[in-house]
C-alpha cells in the first residue's frame, strides 16, 4: 500500500482520532449480535494503545439522519470492545463539544474512549467542514480504519483530513487496499467478481470499471432486481 499507515506514525503520548466502522447489529436488549467489525479494528486499536497512544474512536451506527436517536447510541459497541480489549472503554455522550474535549484532556497514554454516533450530527453526511474542524480539535493524529465507509464523502472521513496535520490508514484499511491492488493489477484467472448490495446508483462506476478487468461478474443482493427488470 503506497499510502501512509500507522506503521509510519509514532503514537506515543498523542491523541489518535480513529474512524472505525462499528455499524454492528444489536438485539432487543441492545447487545451486539455480531462483533465481526469490532474485531476487525482490534489490530489497529491494540497497536496504538501498546505504543502509548491515546485512542479516540468514532463511528456511525444505523441511519439516524442527523438527529439523536436512542436506538443508535454506540454504548453497546463500547461495551463489547471493552470485553475484547480487557480494559475500560468510556462511551461519551457526544462526538464534539466541551464535555468531549474535557474527557479527552483527561486521557492518559494507553486509554481509549468512544465518541457518540457521528451521524447524530446533521453535518456528518454533508461533509461539513465546521463539524470536521470541531472533531479535529481533539486530535494530534487522524487514522481511518473504516474501509466499509471510506467511499463516502462524510465529515468524519474526508473533510477532517484538512484539519489534522498527520493522517494515515489503519491495518484494516491497509489489508483491504493491498488485497484490491493485488486482485485488480495482477489477478489470477479466471477472475470472477461477486457484487452485492441494495443500490446500483452508488456502484455504477465501479461496475463499469470492473467489467474491463473481470472474466465474469455475478450480481446479488437487492440490486439484482434492477438488473432483472
Amino acid at each position: 500500500m503506497n499510502k501512509k499507515t500507522i506503521d509510519d506514525i509514532n503514537p506515543q503520548g498523542k491523541r489518535i482520532l480513529v474512524r472505525v466502522d462499528f455499524n454492528v447489529p444489536l438485539d432487543a436488549e441492545r447487545n451486539v449480535t455480531d462483533d465481526t467489525r469490532i474485531r476487525a479494528a482490534l489490530p489497529t486499536i491494540k497497536s496504538l494503545l501498546e505504543r502509548g497512544g491515546r485512542v479516540i474512536l468514532m463511528s456511525h451506527l444505523g441511519r439516524p439522519k442527523g438527529k439523536v436517536n436512542e436506538e443508535f447510541r454506540l454504548a453497546p459497541a463500547a461495551k463489547r470492545l471493552s470485553e475484547l480489549l480487557g480494559q475500560s472503554v468510556a462511551a461519551l455522550k457526544d462526538c464534539i463539544g466541551d464535555e468531549v474535549k474535557a474527557a479527552v484532556s483527561q486521557m492518559k497514554n494507553g486509554d481509549v474512549v468512544m465518541l457518540e454516533n457521528v451521524r447524530f450530527e446533521p453535518g456528518e453526511e454533508e461533509n461539513d467542514p465546521e463539524l470536521s474542524r470541531r472533531m479535529a480539535e481533539m486530535a494530534d493524529v487522524y487514522v481511518n480504519d473504516a474501509f466499509g465507509t471510506a467511499h463516502r464523502a462524510h465529515a468524519s472521513n474526508v473533510a477532517i483530513t484538512k484539519f489534522v496535520k498527520e493522517c494515515g490508514g489503519g491495518f484494516l484499511m491497509k489489508k483491504e487496499v493491498n488485497y484490491f491492488q493485488k486482485c485488480l493489477e495482477k489477478p489470477a484467472r479466471p477472475f470472477v467478481a461477486i457484487i452485492g448490495g441494495s443500490k446500483v446508483s452508488g456502484k455504477l462506476e465501479a461496475l463499469v470499471n470492473l467489467t474491463r478487468k473481470v472474466d465474469k461478474m455475478i450480481i446479488g443482493g437487492g440490486m439484482a432486481f434492477t438488473f432483472l427488470k
